[in-house]
């Protein structure tokens, strides 16, 4: 076979752009960790399938041909798309979109991020906030935390965790309105969202004859959390959510009687496809995550 038919080897390419670059064998051995012999070994085995010199040699001294030069500043135009292109493979394993919904987002999930970022600092980690359930091929989604009974349907499914439901507001609105007993609900302005448990269930548990007065009605959990914390009102919060205002002092439970939660929190994602180490990470750090709760 014709040497003009012979594809030259990737490796001898490379090897005599670096010595193009450097301007020496000795040079472009070192940068590529092989020795000077092997450099030029490289080289004049590629002269041989092109046909063509690439330097000239006058002792010591190296100086690339015409044919040299356009080549080199091809091949050093392909070899940096090459390793960008590798560069945007490896950033795209580290990348995992997380659906989870907007309460949990912003009262539980936010307040961890930095924790999560100090613990995966390579994970570039993309959270899509959403009340509806996400179609992880035309939405773009990797994995998302779902609030549900049970996931069904082709996915690889982890149980997070529980909670439970217990009424909570501010420290001053329970002093004003001298919370003492379940009975003193009866005075207060009862918060309304859109979870299982509600407050006829709550007040039944509370063993309370007279059936509430209902209040407003907010939908998401967010919002009605924050009127609890603003002084509002009484809000049935779910623990994972008002953990943290508790904690700090923004909320209080004023009685110790709780509903549990038929509702769960889990780790979906699709079966199609193997999880990468950054979804693997992610999923290990929710566990802890909900482990501490």
């Amino acid at each position: 076979m014709s040497s003009t038919h012979i594809k030259p080897p990737l490796r001898s390419l490379q090897v005599f752009e670096a010595a193009a670059r450097c301007g020496t064998f000795t040079a472009a051995g070192e940068e590529l960790g092989i020795t000077q012999s092997g450099v030029s070994r490289q080289v004049s085995d590629l002269e041989a399938i092109l046909g063509v010199d690439l330097f000239v040699r006058n002792g010591a001294r190296l100086s690339v041909t015409p044919a040299g030069e356009r080549l080199a500043i091809q091949l050093a135009d392909a070899f940096a798309r090459t390793w960008s292109a590798v560069a945007d493979a490896k950033r795209s394993e580290q990348i995992v979109t997380l659906s989870m919904l907007p309460s949990v987002a912003a009262r539980w999930f936010a307040p961890r991020l930095g924790s999560f970022m100090s613990h995966n600092p390579e994970i570039d980690l993309r959270i899509t906030a959403s009340r509806h359930l996400v179609n992880f091929t035309s939405d773009g989604v990797d994995a998302a935390i779902r609030y549900s009974p049970g996931p069904t349907g082709n996915l690889e499914v982890t149980k997070l965790g529980t909670e439970t439901i217990l009424p909570v507001c501010s420290p001053d609105y329970a002093q004003k309105h001298g919370l003492k007993t379940p009975e003193d609900m009866q005075h207060a302005t009862l918060l309304c969202g859109d979870i299982p448990e509600d407050w006829p269930a709550w007040f039944k548990a509370a063993k309370c004859q007279q059936p509430p007065n209902m209040g407003p009605r907010l939908g998401d959990d967010a919002a009605i959390l924050q009127a609890a914390v603003e002084h509002q009102g009484v809000a049935l919060g779910r623990s994972l959510l008002v953990a943290d205002d508790i904690a700090a002092g923004r909320l209080m439970a004023p009685f110790d009687i709780s509903l549990d939660a038929s509702y769960a929190y889990w780790f979906v994602r699709p079966k199609t496809s193997a999880p990468s180490e950054a979804m693997i990470a992610v999923k290990a750090w929710l566990i802890d995550q909900f482990c501490k709760m």
